[in-house]
């Protein structure tokens, strides 16, 4: 028969209920001195009953457990502390990151508009001389790198004439040869052989 699976509930019945707890406080006992003597480890175990009676088990002492303990959660949340404080200030610079760069893309965003000729009503006269001078300097870049293909364009197109005329020259030499007289009309060299062979049997037909 299969055991089923207990619930985990409080129970009712006042003798079932100390039963279970002294069978299961035994086993919660046993399975701590096995793992202090089977992993050594400090282990430290302390149980309170319903009516108030203690029971505990320690592998060495139970207040140097709790003692060791208490060192431990406080460096801990010394730890934790400086960790939270660390990632506060990191937040902090980030933030701070975050709102430069807001403000340095909102003031590229405004020039690259002024740049196009909008929003120009707020520039006064000196940002509008820049402005001015800006644009007359990048039309400057603009036709000297425009001039620049042009030239390398032209360099090409004279490359490939250079080539062009080479072959045709080339062609030009070539002279067409005149073909022998047996490729011309192979019947009648055939027709002349036939007649020397024929002048020049002895013997009887």
């Amino acid at each position: 028969m299969v055991r089923g699976k207990t619930q985990l509930k409080r129970i009712d019945n006042t003798t079932s209920r100390q039963v279970t707890f002294s069978k299961r406080r035994s086993g919660l006992l046993k399975k701590a001195f096995e793992l202090s003597v089977l992993c050594d480890a400090e282990v430290a175990l302390i149980i309170f009953s319903a009516t108030g009676k203690l029971y505990e088990f320690s592998s060495s002492s139970t207040n140097k457990t709790i003692e060791r303990y208490q060192r431990n959660a406080k460096n801990h949340r010394i730890g934790h502390k400086a960790v939270e404080g660390n990632m506060q200030l990191r937040t902090q610079h980030f933030q701070k990151d975050a709102s430069a760069m807001t403000k340095k893309i909102k003031l590229l965003e405004d020039h690259k508009r002024n740049l196009l000729g909008d929003d120009l009503e707020s520039c006064s006269i000196d940002e509008l001389e820049k402005i001015e001078d800006q644009l007359a300097q990048s039309l400057t870049d603009i036709k000297a790198r425009k001039n620049q293909l042009l030239r390398q364009k032209i360099e090409k197109l004279k490359e490939e004439v250079e080539i062009l005329a080479k072959e045709n020259a080339e062609l030009k030499k070539i002279e067409v040869q005149p073909l022998p007289p047996s490729v011309i009309r192979p019947e009648v060299h055939r027709r002349r052989i036939s007649d020397v062979e024929t002048e020049l049997f002895i013997g009887p037909p």
